[in-house]
This record gives structure tokens, sequence and C-alpha cells, in this order.
């Protein structure tokens, strides 16, 4: 009887491969180097496209707000939008209510960047070669995948 020349490995959890974090933060990596070329013509970085995709969702919205839909501190998130209103997509105002809140508003130039912004999730789809419905089951599995680790802490 000849032997298998190709036995099947035992799993071994210290393999780089075998890491469920690097299999995300590959991911991650590659879809960042597709989103920078798709945002290239928009002039915008993946972070700012982010901060436009909360805003276009809900004007006027808080520096507070806003770091929570994106898991970002308001250090990380102040500079990014002095860039965008230094680019003329967004407003910075104080709450008049409240001093110590920022009111973040899109400018004519920032809601009008919405149309030409259309055609980058169907591009990101394109590129990751998935339906609709693949994405979305993706996404569902991330999200209770983020919402575990997150209880966990």
């Amino acid at each position: 009887m000849k032997p298998r020349s190709k036995a099947k490995a035992a799993f071994n959890p210290l393999l780089l491969d075998s890491q469920l974090c690097f299999a995300l933060y590959s991911t991650s990596l590659a879809m960042n180097k597709v989103y920078r070329k798709l945002l290239r013509g928009l002039d915008l970085t993946y972070p700012q496209y982010l901060v436009m995709l909360v805003l276009w969702e809900g004007d006027e919205i808080t520096v507070t707000d806003i770091g929570d839909r994106l898991f970002l501190d308001s250090a990380t998130l102040t500079p990014l939008l002095k860039r965008l209103e230094a680019a003329g997509l967004v407003t910075r105002k104080r709450a008049v209510d409240d001093e110590r809140q920022v009111i973040v508003g899109l400018t004519r130039q920032g809601r009008e960047l919405r149309a030409q912004a259309q055609a980058v999730p169907h591009s990101i789809a394109n590129a990751a070669q998935c339906s609709l419905e693949e994405a979305q089951g993706m996404m569902k599995t991330l999200h209770a995948l983020r919402a575990k680790l997150t209880a966990s802490l």
C-alpha cells in the first residue's frame, strides 16, 4: 500500500495563518488599499470617508457622536475634522447650549461630494467579488464578533 503524500496536518494554533486576528488584520490592509485607490479621486483618506459617511446619514452631529459611531476618540478625530474643514467639506461650531460640545456639519461642497461617492460601495463589492447577500452575511458575522469582543473587555 502506498503512503499518503499529503496527509492532513494537525491544526497548529500558533501558526500565523491559524490566527483569526491576522486574517482580519491582513484583510483590513487589503481593503484599505482598495479604498485608498478609490478615494483618491474624491481627495479623501479612508478615515475621512468614514466621517463623511456618518455626516451623510445625518448632518449636524457632535464630535462625540461621530467618535462613538467610528470608535475613535476626540484626540484622533479632531485633526481629521480640521483637515475636512480646511478642504471645505465640513464646518465645526460650538453648541449654543453647551460650549464644550462641537457640532460638525456638511458644507454645500460636502453634500455634493456624496453624489461622487455613490460608486464607491459598488466598486468595493466588485473588487471583493461578492454579492450583496455575501457582504451582508460577512457584516453580520463581523458585527457579532465585535460585540462579543467588546463585551469581553
